[in-house]
């Protein structure tokens, strides 16, 4: 309880630095936010391209894929919010030697990467996510009910933490090969795929956004419980949060075992 509380106020004294910071360039956030926002409206107004040609996608509606859609940007939303600075491992903090600052303090280094930034940019995909899922709710294509509400925050977080997973073992691959970044961007990109239904890919795309990097499971998989009857909770939302745990406990492992292997700055 006293790591708990010691850590919560170090994350506010972190956080507070960081707003001091960003008050600096308002407009830099207010670009960022926009263009984050206007990023989303393309991918949408993709969607609506498609469906001006078809009238069903497999077995979903465009009000479907919308809710898949605006699903998939609350968990990235969060994740992007939270631990954004987990990129500037991958790309910067390593091969500069800036990590030494880490090992310095008596603090989790985990916990030290992600507490130093926000990114209020991730405000624009949690608002276009959040847009999409009203208007489908109006739609009355998913069931409101206590059960549902607990469940979607439940997969939220979960498909939060198998974003943070994906990125923080990628980022990692730095301690060994300096800069990991394209690696990440990469692997990080085939989250697109997780707004859209899986069985429209082809097998191989299938097996890699399933079992490989598993972003099917942060808005497909967990989506299709609320969409479709007779789906189970513990077969889509059960099983994502377990992919997230064992995810996040690989992920931490190789990190921690690659700040061992940490070299600090040199040619």
């Amino acid at each position: 309880m006293k790591t708990l509380k010691r850590y919560t106020r170090l994350y506010r004294v972190f956080i507070a630095q960081f707003f001091k910071s960003l008050v600096q360039s308002k407009s830099d956030f207010l670009i960022g936010l926009c263009g984050f926002f206007f990023t989303q409206i393309t991918g949408i107004a993709f969607l609506y391209l498609v469906f001006e040609q078809i009238d069903v996608l497999g077995d979903w509606t465009l009000d479907q894929l919308i809710f898949i859609y605006g699903f998939a940007q609350i968990p990235r939303g969060i994740d992007h919010l939270l631990t954004d600075n987990i990129w500037l491992v991958a790309w910067r903090l390593v091969v500069n030697g800036k990590f030494d600052r880490y090992l310095l303090r008596p603090m989790n280094l985990f916990l030290q990467v992600i507490f130093e930034k926000l990114q209020p940019d991730a405000l624009g995909e949690l608002l276009v996510g959040t847009i999409l899922l009203v208007v489908s709710l109006r739609k009355g294509i998913v069931i409101v009910d206590a059960t549902h509400v607990l469940l979607f925050a439940i997969s939220a977080i979960a498909g939060a933490v198998i974003y943070t997973a994906v990125k923080l073992l990628f980022a990692s691959f730095a301690f060994w090969i300096k800069v990991s970044g394209p690696v990440l961007y990469t692997a990080y990109q085939m989250a697109d795929f997780a707004k859209y239904p899986t069985e429209i890919y082809a097998k191989g795309i299938r097996f890699i956004i399933t079992w490989v990097i598993p972003f099917a499971f942060v808005a497909y998989l967990p989506a299709s419980y609320f969409l479709k009857q007779g789906v189970s909770a513990v077969a889509t939302v059960g099983v994502e949060c377990l992919i997230a745990v064992v995810s996040f406990a690989v992920a931490y492992a190789v990190f921690t075992f690659g700040t061992r292997a940490y070299e600090s700055a040199g040619n």
